[in-house]
């Protein structure tokens, strides 16, 4: 009877550590509102005060890989969808006027610990920093390198002294820098000049942890000129040992923003954040779901 209750008790052990590998295990369900966005489950809820959300792919893959958007979440969403597909899953949290200060760095950290301590996402994320947005991506993984799979720059702001402040060639915007002024507790113009941890002066901790970089940019870019934020990463990244991939779209503007054939950037993605399983899972299946989806014609922007 006892060695019964032995090899029982190895049993469900041995459950325990299969269901574990198994996607989607371990992982509490997602609170808030469910709704449908292209035909996969979105959950909108509070985390520290601030509007979070969640797109669940049908099938998780295994590790739960995912995507974090530092802004503008929903515009371009041909990379989401095709990763969604993949087993990633999509999220957002919404700051949106506080342009990687800080605090919201610390609004970033009350989420990760939410999705990785509650629900099971990998320990590392692939971020998706477009416009503004670079300004998200870029300070949460120089404040935590060890947390970030890669980084994905679509025309990404990555110097606040370019845009919104506009001391080089960007476009200036009042509202935003007032923002930016407030959001880090400057004093005045000058202080914020001097700041010393913009993303294009703070990227020794991202090569330090060799977090390999896409940057898909307008070379005519009026807003966010790509030589004051794109080009200077470019220059500096790897002379401090990091990997850059650049997409250059020859005449471009600000917008419009992302690739017509987005492969480039889900390839980029998918190998740098999914894990051998999972690469190995996909590449296994043969029936994988495919969700019907109809692209909005002409996706905008709120701002820049």
């Amino acid at each position: 009877m006892r060695s019964m209750s032995v090899w029982r008790v190895l049993g469900v052990v041995g459950f325990l550590v299969l269901s574990a590998a198994l996607p989607g295990a371990a992982a509490n369900p997602f609170p808030g509102e469910k709704s449908a966005w292209f035909g996969f489950d979105r959950y909108d809820f509070p985390v520290g005060g601030n509007s979070a959300l969640v797109i669940a792919p049908k099938v998780t893959a295994p590790g739960r890989p995912w995507v974090w958007h530092g802004e503008f979440f929903g515009h371009k969403p041909k990379p989401d969808l095709a990763l969604l597909e993949r087993g990633f899953h999509v999220v957002y949290l919404a700051v949106p006027d506080h342009l990687g200060s800080p605090a919201a760095v610390r609004h970033w950290e009350t989420f990760y610990s939410e999705l990785t301590n509650h629900h099971a996402f990998a320990a590392k994320a692939a971020l998706v920093g477009l416009s503004r947005g670079g300004l998200y991506c870029y300070n949460w993984a120089a404040a935590h390198p060890t947390q970030v799979a890669c980084v994905y720059g679509d025309a990404p702001v990555c110097d606040f002294r370019s845009w919104p402040g506009a001391f080089g060639k960007g476009k200036r915007s009042d509202r935003d820098w007032q923002l930016v002024l407030e959001q880090y507790g400057f004093k005045s113009d000058a202080e914020a000049r001097a700041y010393a941890l913009n993303p294009v002066d703070n990227l020794a901790p991202l090569a330090a942890a060799q977090i390999p970089l896409l940057h898909v940019f307008g070379d005519a870019d009026e807003v966010v000129p790509w030589d004051e934020n794109t080009g200077v990463i470019a220059e500096r990244y790897p002379k401090l040992g990091g990997r850059i991939t650049l997409i250059r779209k020859p005449g471009v503007k600000h917008h419009p923003h992302g690739l017509d054939d987005s492969t480039p950037i889900v390839e980029f993605i998918w190998e740098h954040t999914a894990s051998a399983e999972a690469k190995q899972w996909f590449t296994q299946r043969t029936h994988a779901p495919r969700a019907t989806v109809e692209l909005p014609a002409k996706p905008q922007l709120n701002r820049d």
